[in-house]
């Protein structure tokens, strides 16, 4: 197959003329900017309108994971950082040793008597 010109190429079909400006009603809208601990900047856009109240003064910085705050020599502090546990870290929290050997003896148990073989103690 040959390959010609596409007078279509790298645009979408049903864009319209290339530079149309009016596709529709666009809102002002302000750039708020927000810096993280480590001195990424990252901008938000948010309706002109939009109350002062309700532009958060923090948020998660997509780049880092860090809080991210509107003041650019004041960043928001790192809140602590919890270590991943796992189920077993959180159960050992709750039981205490002796707990969980009764436990365990007690399943054990549970276990032998439903597939009729009990331990010879």
């Amino acid at each position: 197959m040959a390959s010609g010109n596409s007078a279509i190429r790298g645009s979408r079909v049903g864009s319209g003329p290339m530079g149309e400006q009016d596709r529709g009603f666009h809102a002002d809208r302000i750039a708020v900017s927000y810096w993280d601990a480590q001195g990424n900047e990252t901008v938000r856009y948010f309706a002109a309108n939009l109350p002062e109240e309700e532009i958060p003064d923090v948020i998660d910085s997509p780049s880092t994971g860090l809080p991210a705050g509107r003041d650019k020599d004041n960043p928001p502090a790192v809140a602590k950082l919890e270590p991943y546990k796992t189920h077993l870290a959180y159960v050992k929290e709750r039981r205490t040793e002796e707990e969980a050997e009764a436990l365990l003896e007690e399943a054990l148990q549970q276990l032998r008597q439903r597939r009729g073989t009990q331990s010879k103690d």
